[in-house]
């Protein structure tokens, strides 16, 4: 998958079809699009997704939002979903005042090449988001691709959107966003050297160090898995701060994978959060802790099954 980020000044020779969007979380909807995006590509079309950095939510803000999806975990997801082209376009007011036919025109039949473009019932581009899909198909003839529009998914009357999904991951209640995710919520990333006291204790377990920008779940301990290449192992993981034994009040993802030994130091991996199990708590030593730690371990085995 080729990267194209930090510039507007790009051309795709080949005809494509291009999925637009903001791809926070990869729900149920997404998912829609990205099966029919490979349908294009079965017939001939170079896929590309186009979505905008920063967001325009985040740009007219100025605040940063809690991303469901990271931009290196977005990339993972494209990549591995068989995407030729992501681009990933630097929105700053001059993109912002752009009208909406030119940039139909400008950016995705000129410098693009669309000859399909998939997009969901909620797009918005151009001044003031003026731009919709109603506006793509009325300009489809004009400029000579096709259009896909993208219906909502719903789950019990509601419609499965990225705001929907951050409101239940801020409550903890990941069953309800593994289906609204269509897959468990996760946190991607390098394995990181901790404080090493799992492994004292006799509880080795993996450190990730999430982007600021990641929304993490309440504080506390889930029942999950790691995916470590195309192996899913059964794990319980900490989401905090540590507070027994840590001075600094850092977030971390520190996941204990049951029965492994090996040194995956470095490496990229995924921890898919299942179940809320409790709320991080300080413990009043060192040895109420382990006594806890041994509990909710004994207690994930049962709850994988092993």
């Amino acid at each position: 998958m080729k990267i194209i980020k930090n510039t507007t000044e790009f051309y795709i020779e080949e005809p494509t079809a291009v999925a637009i969007g903001k791809f926070d979380g990869f729900h149920c909807g997404h998912q829609k699009l990205l099966h029919k995006m490979q349908e294009q590509k079965e017939k001939g079309l170079a896929t590309v997704v186009f979505t905008f950095t920063p967001s325009p939510a985040v740009y007219f803000s100025k605040e940063s939002f809690g991303e469901l999806t990271t931009i290196e975990e977005k990339r993972n997801v494209f990549e591995k979903a068989g995407i030729d082209y992501l681009i990933e376009y630097p929105f700053d007011q001059k993109i912002a005042n752009m009208e909406p036919e030119t940039f139909i025109k400008e950016v995705l039949v000129n410098r693009i090449h669309a000859k399909c473009i998939v997009a969901g019932e909620d797009v918005s581009f151009g001044r003031r988001g003026a731009g919709n899909y109603q506006l793509l198909s009325k300009k489809a003839k004009d400029y000579q691709y096709d259009v896909v529009i993208i219906e909502k998914v719903q789950y019990e009357g509601r419609e499965i959107s990225s705001t929907f999904v951050r409101e239940e991951v801020a409550k903890g209640n990941m069953e309800l966003v593994h289906q609204l995710l269509g897959v468990p919520y996760y946190v991607g990333g390098k394995i990181v050297h901790g404080r090493k006291l799992g492994r004292t204790l006799g509880m080795p377990t993996i450190n990730q160090i999430p982007k600021d920008t990641k929304l993490l779940p309440p504080r506390g301990v889930y029942y999950s898995y790691v995916m470590y290449g195309d192996r899913k192992l059964p794990s319980i993981t900490n989401i905090g701060v540590k507070p027994t034994v840590a001075d600094q009040m850092v977030m971390g993802v520190e996941t204990f994978i049951y029965d492994f030994k090996e040194d995956v130091y470095g490496e990229e991996v995924e921890v898919y959060l299942l179940h809320y199990k409790r709320a991080e708590m300080r413990f009043e030593s060192v040895d109420a802790l382990m006594k806890q730690m041994s509990e909710d371990i004994e207690e994930g085995r049962k709850y994988h099954m092993i």
